[in-house]
């Protein structure tokens, strides 16, 4: 909030206070729960937020939780946009987020300038709340099972006596590369778990998936695979560490240390 304030924005104590004369109100919090409160809580926005006002709601949660604000906005008078996030803290810094925004036409055209500002890409899912947490649960699901796929892998080439940076070289060049690989190993050959996504967040959105996958009678078992390592590295105290400390689970049941493997080639 204090550089909030020295970049030129005005800091509120509430979201009643916030939301008090907006042309449009941004919601970025961790969870659905703590978007509820946010907007219907004590000092929330609603009491404030003027009538035909657009909320952006660039919060991950399942899509029957985004179509139940939007049920909920509807009866107040308010609109409502369904737009989780991709792209991490550097995103947000850098104003390069992908917004995967859902929602009426109306709510869209008074969203879309702040999005442009914001991010780097508008996906357009759809009219109505429910598309972009779909596509956004999507995106999170593979997000977290390559975390989980590539930690796994470098783990496993450490422990069988390959050199890790081989590894990771030989892999981002090859056809298996991808941007979470290119990303995180690095940060588990360095053992520098500095949060820019956090562990925590996966146990979240793998979550969220996996009951949109059962809402619609559908196996995930990567999915449930993940998320175990998920939880496995939060049972260990990394739920705040970024999500590349998942190799510490593997560190762990495979009596290997990456990092050092490492350091010694």
């Amino acid at each position: 909030m204090t550089q909030f304030e020295k970049d030129g924005g005005s800091a509120a104590a509430t979201p009643a206070q916030a939301a008090d004369g907006a042309d449009l109100l941004v919601v970025v919090v961790f969870t659905a729960a703590q978007a509820e409160q946010v907007l219907f809580g004590t000092d929330g926005a609603l009491q404030t937020l003027a009538k035909g006002t657009t909320v952006l709601m660039d919060t991950t949660m399942s899509p029957a939780q985004a179509q139940a604000f939007e049920a909920k906005l509807s009866a107040t008078g308010h609109l409502f946009v369904d737009a989780p996030v991709t792209g991490g803290s550097i995103g947000a810094d850098e104003g390069t987020l992908t917004f995967v925004a859902s929602g009426s036409a109306a709510a869209m055209s008074a969203a879309r300038p702040v999005m442009q500002v914001m991010g780097a890409k508008i996906a357009e899912c759809g009219d109505h709340a429910g598309p972009g947490s779909t596509v956004k649960m999507i995106n999170q699901m593979m997000c977290g099972i390559m975390v989980a796929a590539s930690a796994e892998a470098i783990a496993l080439a450490a422990k069988a006596g390959a050199d890790p940076n081989v590894v990771f070289d030989v892999i981002a060049s090859g056809a298996a590369r991808s941007y979470v690989w290119e990303n995180r190993i690095p940060a588990m050959l360095a053992h520098d778990f500095t949060p820019r996504g956090v562990v925590g967040i996966f146990t979240k959105d793998l979550a969220i998936a996996l009951e949109g996958a059962k809402d619609v009678s559908f196996p995930a078992p990567l999915t449930a695979a993940a998320m175990q390592q998920f939880i496995a590295a939060t049972a260990m105290g990394h739920g705040l560490d970024d999500d590349a400390a998942v190799v510490k689970v593997y560190e762990t049941t495979g009596a290997v240390d990456v990092a050092a493997a490492a350091r010694r080639s």
